[in-house]
């Protein structure tokens, strides 16, 4: 066959698609973002860094990323956006040259007890069909394998009219095999309500016998318990028959009428069970919580092991392994079972499942099981598990980005992180990644460094370019970015032990360890190695053990540092006092929230399947309270005036003069401890960042009674520069008197350590073990384990 043979040499000019190379931001102001514009290449890899709060999610999530989303869910008919999340405009002046975007966050998956690893990522749904085609004996279709699927059968008749005289019944039955098992409702654990926390048996109802949060006295809940007629309230409750200890705990909902009003009664266990038990343990309010840790105990169910299945799918195997070992086993040893099996009539499924093991594996993720509760994954995992999806899509020209991929991941696994952000850019997309870690910035293309400051005194474009010239620059990122710890002279004597024998949690092989108290003891490895569950597992959760985790705080946009953090309350109190009035008057959410937007500053105007808008109240000006509360002044300062001052200056504030205040200043001499000193007190929270709300916890959390602190990745969010604050703090808590113990990955709170307690020597059943246990100098003379190997190399050792 002849080829066409060219006879004009001249180069072609350039096609006119081709000019679209740049993603275009100019004015962005979202946030603390002023007027920033910056131009992104495509098909490239840029990271974004700067100090925490110096607007990096602002400008990669709340103005990029959602602009994006905004205009692709413009492309759907008017009737399905009224379905959709409406999304208002990002405050930015030109966003030009936008793909599709693909956001990869830390937002942790859901919390309900029946959301997995496997049904996250549809791992399960595939192992489903796979046993209900293979598993012997046949059960049923896939449904019959699933632990949120009921068996239900019913039957009955419906009458059929066709015409005068035409009309018949005809019998019907409907029968559907799932494989939720009846007696935890597909959960695994079933709960246990202990009653002498819920009331003291020895008094009647008219003695308010109650333990209850809200069971008071004097309250409607009680009332209509006490004067429902079921009872005689002079009686103690473990006097009662057995009708009415019944009547009492389990009575279904009955009307009753009581003072003329009619009124529903029901058992005090299931209006607990709809009130308090149902609801997402994070999102309950401290005291609700308190009291629902106390009264209510879980146990595996004794009917199915806490497999979550009936015995029926758990009978039906498939080379001697059923559904719920193969959903038990670790991710790793089930893609090499999955890769033995050989069945031409699902070799399309066969192929797919193999393929999203291998993805969790080759993500660092092979130590997890599919049956894993999905609320127990920690923010990096859970960031992970979302990429699974991406990296055999077939798409291109997308936009990926991604919010500190490196969080979790120990020095060694952060390598294979690496390959897989460069592996997506290779196929033709756009990646954009927030980062601190200087091992995962130096694989960038490009970095847009913000700042100088955080808050109010960041929010602009430090620099742009390449990695080379951000280490040159003077830039606070690129005077950090060689920053390297050295281990410590000398380390502080333990003042005792905490003892832990025998710890299994999870995958810990029967370990034992004594943690030195009175010192700064970080336990670290590899992830999944079993770090959080001996700390977090197996240390005795006494009164002295005061735990900050990971869990994100939980808040509306009329929650801010001041309400949190419980500093409000002496705010209010002192404004009460100097004026003569109520505290209540000095609450945007009480007695002196503005009318007309009811304390929230702005009117939200619903626009149906358009975005909301949001205005300021032009009766208030977006101060949130009524003028004649503004009237009232302290230290010669209205109420608003005050929560728009930041933690600085409040902390100044309220430390001498008029505005002295002892209560206020020591919660916002905590909140500048931690390195919060640019929030404002009004700030909502939903505007802070992830590194800023974990701090946020924790200092709140140092006003709490205890001698122990655990700390979760503290550094998670944190800038390079604030790593030195950081542990400034910790210093300083041990020298007061505290323990502190921390799970961490940052080579330079390892190095500050005065203990290290290393598991290992991998992740899942190939960790579990004390592989180390030492001061960090032993540890990198040894070089006797991964983290031995990168602390050394961290520190030049």
């Amino acid at each position: 066959m002849s080829m066409a043979t060219r006879t004009d040499q001249q180069p072609a000019a350039p096609h006119a698609a081709d000019s679209h190379d740049l993603i275009r931001v100019h004015g962005a102001r979202e946030n603390n973002l002023k007027d920033v514009s910056v131009e992104l290449p495509k098909r490239r890899l840029t990271v974004f860094t700067g100090v925490s709060g110096s607007g990096k999610s602002s400008l990669v999530f709340d103005t990029i990323a959602a602009e994006s989303q905004r205009m692709i869910n413009e492309t759907y008919s008017a009737f399905l956006q009224g379905f959709m999340p409406t999304l208002a405009r990002p405050e930015v002046d030109v966003l030009e040259g936008l793909t599709t975007a693909i956001t990869v966050d830390q937002q942790r998956m859901g919390s309900d007890p029946r959301s997995t690893v496997g049904t996250a990522t549809d791992a399960s749904a595939m192992l489903r069909i796979l046993f209900s085609r293979l598993g012997k004996p046949y059960f049923g279709p896939p449904g019959a394998f699933s632990f949120n699927v009921a068996s239900v059968q019913a039957s009955g008749g419906f009458t059929v009219d066709r015409g005068t005289d035409k009309t018949r019944t005809e019998k019907v039955s409907f029968n559907r095999t799932g494989g939720m098992c009846t007696h935890c409702e597909g959960r695994g654990t079933v709960s246990d309500i202990d009653l002498a926390q819920l009331y003291d048996d020895s008094k009647s109802l008219s003695e308010d016998p109650f333990t209850i949060p809200t069971y008071t006295g004097d309250g409607w809940v009680v009332r209509v318990i006490t004067e429902s007629g079921f009872f005689d309230a002079a009686k103690p409750i473990r006097e009662y028959t057995k009708k009415e200890r019944h009547d009492f705990l389990y009575r279904e909902p009955t009307k009753v009428k009581i003072n003329g009003v009619n009124l529903t009664y029901e058992g005090l266990i299931p209006k607990l069970q709809k009130s308090m038990l149902s609801k997402d343990r994070e999102a309950m309010q401290p005291h609700i919580r308190a009291f629902v840790d106390r009264a209510v105990t879980f146990a595996t169910c004794p009917e199915c092991d806490g497999t979550r299945l009936t015995a029926g799918a758990r009978s039906s195997k498939i080379k001697k392994i059923s559904i719920a070992d193969a959903c038990a086993m670790e991710i790793r040893d089930l893609a090499e079972w999955v890769r033995g099996l050989d069945e031409p009539s699902v070799k399309p499924l066969l192929t797919a499942l193999q393929h999203t093991l291998d993805s969790f594996v080759e993500i660092g993720l092979g130590y997890l099981s599919l049956d894993r509760a999905s609320g127990t994954l920690s923010g990096g995992e859970a960031q992970r598990v979302k990429m699974i999806r991406h990296l055999g899509s077939s798409l291109t020209d997308v936009t990926y980005v991604f919010d500190e991929p490196t969080i979790g991941l120990h020095p060694h696994d952060i390598q294979r992180m690496n390959t897989l952000l460069l592996r997506l850019r290779d196929k033709g997309n756009t990646v954009l990644v927030v980062e601190h870690k200087p091992e995962a910035i130096a694989i960038a293309d490009h970095v847009v460094d913000l700042g100088p400051g955080a808050g109010t005194a960041g929010g602009t474009v430090c620099f742009e370019g390449t990695v080379e010239a951000l280490r040159a620059s003077d830039t606070v990122t690129g005077r950090h970015l060689d920053d390297r710890a050295s281990v410590k002279d000398s380390v502080r004597e333990p003042t005792g032990t905490l003892a832990i024998r025998g710890a299994t949690a999870n995958n810990l092989q029967g370990v034992d360890v004594d943690i030195p108290l009175g010192v700064l003891t970080v336990v670290t490895g590899v992830a999944g190695s079993g770090k959080s569950s001996l700390v977090h597992g197996s240390i005795p959760s006494d009164e002295g053990v005061i735990a900050v985790d990971q869990t994100p705080i939980r808040g509306s946009r009329r929650s801010n540092p001041a309400t949190y953090t419980g500093l409000l309350d002496p705010i209010r109190k002192a404004f009460a006092k100097a004026n003569g009035v109520k505290p209540a008057l000095f609450s945007a959410n009480s007695e002196g929230a503005c009318p007309t937007c009811n304390g929230a500053g702005v009117i939200y105007t619903d626009l149906g399947m358009m975005a909301g808008v949001s205005t300021t109240c032009e009766v208030c000006g977006g101060k949130r309270f009524q003028a004649s509360v503004l009237e009232y002044r302290f230290g010669g300062r209205d109420i608003s005036e005050v929560l728009a001052m930041s933690v600085a200056q409040a902390e100044e504030f309220f430390r001498s003069g008029d505005a002295r205040t002892p209560a206020a200043h020591k919660i916002l001499e905590r909140l500048a401890d931690v390195g919060l000193g640019y929030l404002t007190l009004g700030q909502p929270l939903t505007t802070l960042s992830g590194g800023e709300r974990q701090r946020l916890k924790l200092a709140t959390h140092m006003g709490d009674k205890g001698g122990v602190y655990v700390l979760d990745e503290p550094t998670t969010g944190l800038h390079l520069a604030d790593v030195e604050q950081l542990l400034a703090l910790l210093d300083r808590l041990v020298d007061s008197g505290k323990s502190v113990i921390v799970i961490e990955h940052h080579q330079a709170v390892m190095a500050h350590a005065d203990w290290i307690i290393d598991l290992g020597p991998g992740a899942g059943h190939d960790g579990g073990r004390i592989v180390f246990e030492g001061t960090p100098a032993e540890l990198v003379a040894a070089r006797s384990t991964l983290t031995g190997e990168h602390l050394a190399e961290y520190v030049g050792g």
